[in-house]
C-alpha cells in the first residue's frame, strides 16, 4: 500500500526538524501512541495502539532513521508486531523545504504492508486505518508546535 502527503507547517523548516525528532512531540502527535523513545542514535522504540475498525491491536517494534540530511530530509523505517494479528511494516521519506521564511513544505511518501491476520481485515480497512493515523498526525504535529510557542500560529493546510 503506497500513501503521500503535501503540508504546510506554519513553523520555520528548522524548528519542524527539530520537532520531527523530539520524542515528546512525536508522543503528543501520533494517534494512540503510548511510548516513543529513543534506542539509539538513529533507531527509536515505539508502542502505538492502531485503530482497525473492529480490533484495536498494540503494534510494538522498531522505527530507524536513515538517509540523514539534517533540516532537509530522511527515511524513517519499521516494523512492528501487533500480537496474534501478525506484522506490520513500512517506510517513509520525508522531504523539507522553505514555503517562506515562516512556513515549511513538508512532502512524504510512504509504503507499507502487513501479513497474517491483518490482511484478513481488508486492504480497505487496512488502508483507511492507516491514513487516518497519517492524518491525525499531521494535524496533532501542527497544534503541538503551535501550544508550545514554536510559532505563533502554527496550523497546517493541505496546499
Amino acid at each position: 500500500m503506497d500513501f503521500g502527503g503535501h503540508y504546510i507547517i506554519a513553523a520555520p523548516r528548522h524548528e519542524v526538524w527539530a520537532a520531527l525528532n523530539d520524542t515528546a512531540m512525536l508522543k503528543a502527535a501520533i494517534p494512540g501512541c503510548h511510548k516513543i523513545e529513543w534506542s539509539s542514535e538513529k533507531t527509536l522504540d515505539l508502542e502505538i495502539k492502531v485503530n482497525l475498525g473492529v480490533v484495536h491491536p498494540l503494534f510494538r517494534g522498531e522505527l530507524s532513521l536513515s538517509n540523514v540530511m539534517p533540516s532537509k530530509s530522511y527515511t524513517l523505517s519499521g516494523r512492528g508486531k501487533g500480537g496474534l494479528l501478525g506484522l506490520a511494516e513500512g517506510a517513509a521519506d520525508i522531504v523539507l523545504s522553505d514555503a517562506d521564511e515562516h512556513k515549511t513544505d513538508l512532502i512524504f511518501t510512504a509504503r507499507g504492508g502487513a501479513s497474517g491476520q491483518i490482511m484478513r481485515l481488508g486492504k480497505a480497512i487496512i488502508g483507511n486505518s492507516a491514513q487516518k493515523v497519517i492524518d491525525g498526525f499531521f494535524e496533532r504535529f501542527a497544534a503541538a508546535m503551535g501550544a508550545q510557542g514554536h510559532a505563533p500560529a502554527a496550523g497546517l493546510t493541505h496546499p
